[in-house]
């Protein structure tokens, strides 16, 4: 019996391109596919990469249709293409047989189900899909965003690799949006933007095991820009290490903007010449300058456990919180940051909460608990 919707690429893909405006669509339904989950659609589907592979398009999309499940063999895209601006496109449901060993396999391929070689410029967008798992990945030299969930739920990325120049911008290495239940562990991301970006209704998130820099960062947010209402909940992240990036963990929004981020916890982070090891900004605003407002995105119920390392900056731990709605039940246990070999500092404004054990710097604003 076909399984649902799990999509696991094998694949080394040299980089990922965002979609322009101008392309040409291959749907894999004028090929063949017939969409009803029992079916082998393998043929169509390869019917329909020769065409896209060929294609003098600047833009050819592989369209996967909504509302149909496609049941698929191993399949093996092959490049190079024309076009190094590929973008592959699921709306629909791809599945395989459950069992492996009934998989009709090509050129001993069965230890693959989905895989990409030498396809430069391709771009996989997931959207509005459940029960998705990426392993193995690798992307290089990408210009943009390098991996996209959006209203996404229950996804599982490990052991995906992602490498762009420290000073390209906008090259998110794994970028949320609107999704829940997602586990990302054991990844590699060196980037010239945030390492994994979580935005607007993204909750129950788990990352593990993660080696970040150069880039931004783990980064809740932007959130609240132009006063729109954003909320981000329940993020746990364990086990990163932070190697000169520009940022550690931390939490930016924009004023005027309305919602929450709220209950995190930033556990075992190593930092090592980060400029921001731990950062919350409600004033986050990247232009030259920003009009001031009262309303901010409340931020409340974060904690941050056993962070240690080194900051390239004096001001190791910033905590920039709004007047008129405060960071509220902000904790700190056993952080150990330097400066240079010599004592970093904290900065603090509009915060309440809680500190206790280890805390180097010492953080004025959290009332600090004796054990």
């Amino acid at each position: 019996m076909a399984s649902r919707l799990e999509i696991l690429f094998l694949v080394s893909l040299f980089s990922v391109l965002l979609t322009p405006l101008h392309c040409s669509v291959f749907d894999v339904t004028q090929y063949g596919a017939i969409g009803n989950g029992t079916t082998d659609d393998s043929p169509a589907f390869m019917l329909a990469w020769t065409d896209v592979c060929n294609s003098s398009a600047s833009t050819p999309i592989f369209h996967i249709p909504g509302n149909k499940t496609f049941l698929l063999n191993p399949v093996f895209f092959q490049g190079p293409c024309r076009s190094t601006n590929i973008q592959f496109q699921i709306d629909g449901i791809i599945t395989a047989e459950s069992e492996p060993s009934n998989w009709k396999c090509t050129r001993n391929r069965c230890d693959k189900w989905i895989h990409f070689k030498r396809v430069d410029g391709l771009f996989i967008n997931v959207t509005s899909s459940n029960k998705v798992q990426l392993t193995g990945l690798s992307f290089r030299n990408n210009p943009h965003m390098h991996v996209v969930f959006d209203s996404c739920d229950m996804v599982h990325i490990s052991n995906v690799s992602i490498d762009a120049p420290g000073d390209s911008p906008n090259t998110d290495g794994i970028h949320l949006k609107e999704s829940t239940h997602i586990n990302i562990e054991f990844c590699s991301i060196r980037t010239g933007d945030d390492c994994i970006s979580i935005v607007d209704k993204s909750s129950n998130i788990t990352i593990q095991n993660i080696k970040c820099g150069p880039g931004h960062g783990i980064s809740i947010g932007s959130m609240g820009q132009y006063g729109a209402y954003e909320t981000v909940e329940n993020i746990y992240v364990s086990d990163v290490q932070f190697k000169g990036s520009l940022g550690g963990v931390r939490i930016k929004t924009w004023q005027g903007g309305k919602g929450h981020a709220r209950k995190m916890v930033f556990k075992g982070i190593t930092s090592l010449n980060t400029q921001y090891p731990i950062q919350i900004d409600q004033f986050y605003c990247p232009h030259a300058k920003c009009d001031e407002q009262a309303d901010a995105v409340e931020i409340s119920d974060i904690s941050y456990i056993d962070i240690k390392g080194t900051s390239m900056r004096k001001t190791a731990v910033k905590l920039a919180c709004s007047e008129s709605v405060p960071c509220k039940n902000i904790s700190m246990q056993d952080i150990n940051l330097s400066y240079q070999g010599t004592n970093a500092s904290a900065y603090c404004k509009n915060v309440n909460g809680t500190s206790q054990g280890i805390m180097e710097p010492s953080v004025p604003c959290l009332y600090y608990q004796t054990p």
